[in-house]
């Protein structure tokens, strides 16, 4: 994920010109148009309908990759209507890691949720390869440590074989590692560890393993020779740690580009995806990204066709759109707070792990982090509960306070539509507090909020 910043004036006219077309036309790519994400990592998983996307995030604003320090979720059932189910775990989160939320992978193992992924140890400045467990796919997920006897541990992917064996890729500045790892994935068996890089022309970062008739595919990202930015490779093999027979290009240069490119492959509902990134919706800067898909497709000898990337993406619908579900119980571990309120479970149908309730005092209030890229405007949806009769309380977003939010009487969870708000690019808090001026009737439980992407012409 080094980030080579000489790009030409061609290349950055051409990715300008194309962020102004984005803009207007409406299309498919890039997949993601309210946040600025990075290396996908595309899955399907046992008995979900969903496709699910674990994305690294960029800052806005930032000229460089030193600000990345978080991780999102992504669902859809459809590819058009997505989920972003906020952050899912943060540099805060991890007590071992100083910096550099970078590239990740997930995976279902052993009826558990595993984020894979690479920060850089504090106090040293060693990219270490982080495992993060979660029982539900859309986590947050809890740190359980870094893996042992992997060094450098940047980029990494997991690949589960049609066996079980679970086997991690890492690679960084030019290098491509693979081994089989231990049954509790914190740590590799030392005497699989196999150097990749003189298999792969050009490597430089980023592996990603798929199994496709039966042989397997590992794409990367390299640099022809230390050219940036980055195209798109792959080789293929008979066995999961190779040998590894170099094959070719299959994303090459295209206007939009940033200066890295980071993906993954997955199937779903018959069809074959590649994820990976650019520039588009950030006009050219490199250090902004965001995801695109394109349909992978293979020649009758197993080839890789190449990708030429398009505005039009899979060409399912006229555009994407994402919603905002943020679960209130959640708190400081995707980014937000509780405050003198408690997590709960005796109203039924709730979403998530429970719901939060007891706001007893004034001040009392739960806090919900939503992350977008651009100053936007949001529908803003609340899924509550109050039993016993009205409650009355005061939403604070940023500093704009929205007060007579009156969440009328209801047994049952349900959701009330608050009309539209502006958000900020980069963090936003969404704070619900106990007013402390007007009493009320009930006993408030948030489930979750909700921001649904309003579109100019939605709006007018």
């Amino acid at each position: 994920m080094i980030l080579e910043k000489q790009i030409t004036i061609r290349k950055l006219i051409g990715a300008l010109a194309l962020s102004l077309l984005v803009s207007v036309v409406y299309a498919q790519n890039p997949v993601f148009t309210h946040v600025f994400t990075a290396d996908p990592s595309p899955h399907v998983w046992p008995d979900d309908d969903r496709l699910w996307v674990y994305t690294s995030h960029d800052e806005p604003g930032s000229n460089n990759h030193y600000g990345m320090t978080g991780y999102h979720a992504f669902s859809t059932t459809d590819m058009v209507n997505w989920t972003d189910h906020g952050r899912i775990l943060h540099l805060e989160n991890v007590a071992w890691a100083e910096s550099h939320a970078w590239a990740m992978d997930a995976v279902y193992y052993r009826g558990n949720y595993y984020l894979i992924y690479c920060m850089k140890e504090a106090g040293i400045g060693l990219f270490r390869t982080g495992v993060a467990r979660s029982d539900v796919p859309e986590g947050p997920f809890t740190d359980l440590g870094y893996i042992k006897g992997v060094e450098f541990g940047q980029d990494p992917a997991i690949f589960i074989d049609d066996d079980g064996t679970p086997y991690l890729f890492w690679g960084h500045d030019r290098q491509c590692y693979g081994a089989e790892l231990n049954d509790d994935l914190m740590s590799i068996k030392p005497e699989t560890y196999v150097d990749l890089t003189s298999q792969l022309t050009h490597v430089f970062e980023g592996p990603w393993v798929h199994k496709y008739n039966g042989k397997y595919y590992l794409t990367y990202p390299g640099l022809t020779p230390r050219r940036w930015p980055e195209k798109m490779f792959y080789a293929v093999a008979e066995k999961p740690l190779g040998p590894y027979e170099f094959k070719g290009c299959f994303i090459d240069d295209f206007d939009g580009q940033s200066g890295t490119n980071h993906g993954g492959t997955v199937t779903y509902k018959g069809k074959d995806i590649m994820f990976y990134h650019s520039a588009w919706l950030s006009g050219g800067l490199s250090e902004t990204r965001c995801v695109m898909a394109d349909y992978l497709k293979y020649d009758q000898n197993g080839d890789i066709i190449p990708i030429v990337p398009s505005k039009e993406g899979l060409g399912i619908a006229k555009r994407t759109k994402t919603t905002l579900h943020l679960e209130a119980e959640n708190g400081f571990a995707a980014g937000g707070e509780l405050y003198n309120v408690i997590v709960d479970t005796w109203i039924k149908d709730y979403s998530g792990k429970g719901y939060v309730t007891n706001f007893d005092n004034p001040y009392d209030h739960v806090s919900i982090l939503a992350q977008v890229a651009k100053p936007s405007k949001y529908r803003f949806k609340v899924s509550y509960a109050s039993p016993d009769g009205e409650s009355n309380h005061d939403v604070l977003i940023n500093s704009h306070q929205y007060k007579d939010f009156v969440f009328p009487q209801s047994e049952a969870f349900r959701e009330i539509d608050f009309g539209i708000v502006e958000l900020k690019a980069g963090d936003n808090l969404i704070r619900i507090f106990k007013r402390n001026w007007k009493p009320s009737q009930g006993q408030l439980a948030i489930d979750y909020v909700e921001l649904e992407q309003v579109f100019e012409e939605e709006n007018q």
